[in-house]
């Protein structure tokens, strides 16, 4: 793994040292202060474009290609919101997607079964232990954005996400999010119609490629700015979780990949 990830920068390989201990102090309070991490240069220059080359061709060629028009909360109705209530106003979300099963041992799916990666995010997370996901579609995706498509604002399921950008765009493509917008005990419904109409200002940053990013997005509403230009934004998304077996059922992976298997 030393040959793909910049361990001297980044020490996974080293748990409960004083320098892995660090670098886990450190993303801890990126996490509590700003609601994210980012581990620059993470993946080697070198391997980055070995990971892009194994992917575009898939890509290209079996990507399913993913359009859905949503509310923020991915859902038809919330209880207690009237259908016109601006906070359920609806957008479009475009992208291609490829799965796990569609990898083979690409460099991303040998990062995501490296178990020190896994140790290390449950540290930072304040995890006992997370498990790879067994879903064999949904474990490790990588979604492209083509000119013109977008990730539109929404909240995760998941407390956090984990990306690793491996191709940035000409333009745009920037992710976009507003922090702790609604919390367990308050929706806050009025803001996020705030957010949804202008009225709110939110933060934009522009990852490099390479860049490892752990997101906190269960109640910080994010979304990924349309791109513009000739290059695709190319990024993969690892899940886990703290229990073992976790799978989605077959309507949430065809609505997600066109296919239940």
């Amino acid at each position: 793994m030393k040959n793909m990830i910049d361990l001297d920068r980044y020490p996974l390989d080293q748990p409960g040292t004083a320098t892995w201990s660090a670098l886990v102090a450190e993303c801890r309070t990126g996490l509590a202060g700003e609601g994210l991490f980012n581990l620059t240069g993470f993946l080697r220059e070198d391997v980055l474009a070995r990971a892009v080359d194994e992917l575009r061709p898939i890509l290209s060629s079996a990507a399913f290609c993913h359009t859905r028009r949503h509310n923020i909360y991915f859902r038809k109705s919330i209880e207690g919101l009237d259908v016109s209530h601006p906070a359920l106003q609806e957008f479009e979300t475009s992208n291609r997607v490829i799965c796990a099963d569609q990898m083979g041992q690409a460099v991303i799916i040998q990062l995501y079964e490296w178990k020190p990666f896994a140790t290390f995010l449950a540290a930072v997370m304040g995890k006992a232990e997370l498990h790879t996901m067994a879903d064999p579609l949904a474990r490790v995706n990588v979604m492209s954005y083509a000119e013109g498509q977008a990730l539109n604002w929404h909240f995760d399921r998941s407390e956090f996400t984990t990306t690793l950008l491996l191709q940035a765009p000409a333009e745009g493509g920037e992710f976009e999010f507003d922090k702790d917008l609604r919390s367990d005990a308050d929706p806050n419904y009025s803001g996020v119609a705030d957010l949804l109409g202008g009225r709110r200002t939110s933060m934009r940053t522009q990852l490099e490629p390479g860049t490892l990013n752990v997101f906190r997005g269960k109640n910080t509403a994010h979304r990924v700015t349309a791109v513009k230009g000739n290059r695709d934004r190319i990024i993969a998304v690892f899940s886990y979780f703290e229990r073992p077996g976790v799978t989605f059922s077959e309507e949430e992976r065809v609505g997600f990949y066109g296919r239940a298997s």
